[in-house]
């Protein structure tokens, strides 16, 4: 019986070890997740930051075509003023 007791106690250590390895895996898949979830709002963050931005060049670039489109009709008016001087 003592063979049989002792047989036991190593197939509960050993059954506790695979049990504590399982738990250990978990923990680890756990932190793994809350890692991946954490990199998944900080790409969100991210994407937010980049599409304000976006938004804010686009405004930028349109502002500064039509800033163009004005200087350009200045030139064509000072130019023709000039040539109507000059045709004098």
């Amino acid at each position: 019986m003592e063979a049989t007791l002792k047989e036991v106690i190593n197939r509960l250590g050993k059954a506790m070890d695979v049990l504590e390895n399982a738990a250990m895996a978990r923990i680890e898949q756990g932190q793994d997740y809350a890692e991946a979830e954490a990199e998944v709002q900080r790409m969100n963050a991210d994407r937010s930051r980049l599409a304000q931005e976006l938004d804010a060049s686009e405004a930028r670039a349109e502002r500064l075509q039509d800033a163009n489109k004005e200087v350009s009709r200045r030139l064509v008016t000072a130019m023709e003023t000039i040539r109507a001087v000059l045709d004098r």
